[in-house]
């Protein structure tokens, strides 16, 4: 182990993991790297790292590497596919061709170019150019991961067609109720695994920009109406069958893999964010149904994502789940989808506010199924029969019709559950109700009437979330000149740019009054300060007056100032990013509810 004092070294790649299940670049494992040096944009350096992956996944009886390069406008990433079971020897193997290919055998063309050696990388592997050596340093490692007993557990699955979700310390074969999981220490032979009792369960996978969480749980709950125990996975948490055994963000692998091991499961809906898709990849390779709501931009910069082109692909990653009897949910009304549907392989349902969107009428003529509204109704369309599931304005979620956002969620659930056998009776009740309690959709567009004043909390954490929010606040409002109260912040994770946007929104709606807030749990790099600092300025550039902003640091005590500046007849948007902020505002709103509070009076104390 390495003194403390030691300098890290300076490597020629940065960020170098694992892919442990269907990807952005392969529907298998592998490794990916995003390479540094003036050689990351050498073409010749990326060949030469091709050859390299090739070469040593040859030596080691590594079929099809499928080597990747991803240029992005900040930098290039190289990925390669692997065996599952042999995921940290890739990513050496990754990182000794990158070294090889940019540090070694640089190009006559950049020998002279005057960066090329003002810092030199160092070799991080110790057998440098020596191919021999490297191959017998990787063989080994190999064989060191190798887990014969696991490969032949994985063949006998698929043979059956049954899924396996494989992690670091466990494997199950199966999943929910039909599932098994042991340690991966205790694998059985294969003539004990108990096959009779192991099968799969409905499983879908909600993927897209906004909207992921209420598709969970609107389908969940669907699912649940049709009598399935039905678990379900979101930034908010793991909830089986109503209740709710762990808390947080859970939108990855990981929370995939904790609701499909549950024994009591019968149907599967799992959130599947972007950053677990481009971080580790899926954690099942198949799924029933997978929903795409919308693509807007959001973490541009990030993991080689540049623009919303590189964003749906990320997104439709879900699809390598499906094969051909799978069916992908996607919205019309998004041209960057839309553009795909075409492309796909699977089953292709598609979803748009307009019934008579030509694109839906196009798609029905061929036999496929839609969703969307046709004088107030929402109509659905499966297998050449239409059928109304209600009017919207009386759905909940909808609030009136005002939230026409929701309606494009709740179109998107109710392809999602007729893929997967659902009744159009048992959809059309569960529209008719959900959303109706608080408890249903908690975070998502919750309202309060506090004597007068009308209180939005919303998850709205890019610029298309909070304009649809605006947007339904503003519609549902029951006078056209009440004042308007906002609550703006960002998580660190975002670009400049992304964070004026989020900004130059909200000052187009120009609120009465906005309340910037440091969210401090979710700096993520920046500095206390520095997202607030880009939010004012931005807003001042789009001529929204300083004298209407105020600076927060802490997300409860500017919810608190916004309640306290509020007037009978106000309307206040408050989207609310921290867990444990929005806990304990909601606990405030319910306690200044049932207390009968009054615009001006004093709020209780914070405890």
């Amino acid at each position: 182990m390495s003194d403390s004092n030691t300098p890290e070294p300076n490597t020629c790649f940065a960020d170098s993991r694992r892919l442990t299940g269907p990807n952005r670049y392969f529907a298998s494992t592998g490794a990916v790297l995003e390479a540094l040096g003036f050689s990351a944009s050498d073409a010749a350096a990326h060949e030469r790292w091709r050859v390299s992956v090739i070469s040593v996944c040859a030596a080691l009886g590594w079929d099809n590497p499928q080597p990747f390069v991803q240029r992005y406008a900040s930098g290039t990433l190289l990925a390669f596919a692997a065996p599952p079971d042999q995921l940290f020897t890739a990513t050496e193997i990754n990182e000794w061709a990158w070294e090889q290919a940019s540090g070694i055998f640089r190009s006559a063309a950049f020998e002279n170019h005057a960066d090329l050696n003002a810092v030199p990388f160092d070799q991080i592997h110790n057998f440098g150019s020596d191919s021999a050596n490297a191959i017998s340093t990787f063989n080994a490692g190999a064989a060191a991961e190798n887990n014969s007993a696991l490969a032949a557990l994985r063949v006998a699955a698929h043979v059956r067609n049954l899924p396996i979700l494989t992690d670091d310390s466990h494997v199950s074969i199966g999943a929910g109720s039909g599932s098994v999981t042991w340690p991966l220490a205790e694998l059985p032979s294969i003539e004990n695994v108990p096959w009779p009792t192991l099968h799969s369960i409905p499983i879908a996978l909600v993927t897209g920009s906004n909207g992921k969480t209420t598709v969970v749980r609107l389908l969940a709950a669907i699912l649940k109406a049709s009598g399935k125990r039905t678990g379900y996975s979101s930034t908010e948490g793991v909830i089986i069958d109503g209740r709710e055994i762990d808390g947080g963000d859970f939108s990855g692998p990981a929370g995939a893999r904790l609701v499909l091991r549950d024994m009591s499961v019968e149907a599967a809906v799992l959130e599947t964010a972007r950053g677990g898709i481009l971080r580790r990849g899926l954690a099942t390779e198949h799924a029933d149904v997978a929903v795409i709501t919308n693509i807007s931009a959001d973490h541009f910069g990030e993991y080689g994502i540049d623009n919303l082109d590189d964003l749906a692909d990320v997104k439709l990653t879900v699809a390598r789940t499906l094969g051909d009897a799978g069916t992908l949910v996607l919205n019309a009304d998004d041209p960057v989808l839309l553009s795909r549907a075409s492309l796909q392989k699977c089953r292709v349902a598609l979803f748009a506010y307009d019934d008579l969107h030509p694109n839906l009428m196009a798609h029905r003529q061929a036999g496929g199924a839609t969703c969307g509204v046709n004088n107030l109704q929402l109509i659905l369309t499966h297998k050449n029969k239409s059928i109304s599931l209600g009017a919207i304005r009386e759905m909940p979620l909808t609030m009136k019709g005002a939230a026409i956002y929701n309606v494009a969620n709740i179109s998107a659930a109710a392809l999602a559950a007729t893929a997967l056998g659902i009744s159009p009776k048992i959809i059309s009740s569960t529209l008719m109700r959900f959303g109706s309690e608080r408890s249903d959709n908690p975070g998502r567009l919750d309202r309060w009437d506090l004597s007068g004043v009308t209180v939005v909390i919303d998850y709205a954490h890019n610029p298309s979330g909070l304009a649809w929010l605006m947007a339904a606040g503003l519609s549902a409002r029951k006078d056209a000149a009440c004042r308007v109260g906002l609550l703006l912040g960002q998580a660190g994770n975002r670009g400049d740019d992304a964070i004026k946007q989020l900004a130059e929104t909200a000052a187009g709606y120009q609120p009465d009054l906005i309340i910037i807030k440091e969210l401090s749990s979710m700096l993520r790099g920046r500095s206390t300060g520095e997202v607030p600092a880009l939010l004012r300025s931005a807003l001042i550039e789009k001529g929204f007056s300083a004298e209407h902003i105020v600076n927060e640091p802490d997300e409860i005590n500017a919810a608190r100032r916004l309640i306290e500046w509020a007037q009978p007849g106000d309307l206040l948007i408050m989207p609310i990013h921290q867990q444990s902020a929005r806990v304990e505002l909601v606990a405030l709103l319910d306690e200044l509810q049932a207390m009968d509070w009054r615009a001006g009076s004093v709020l209780p104390g914070r405890t």
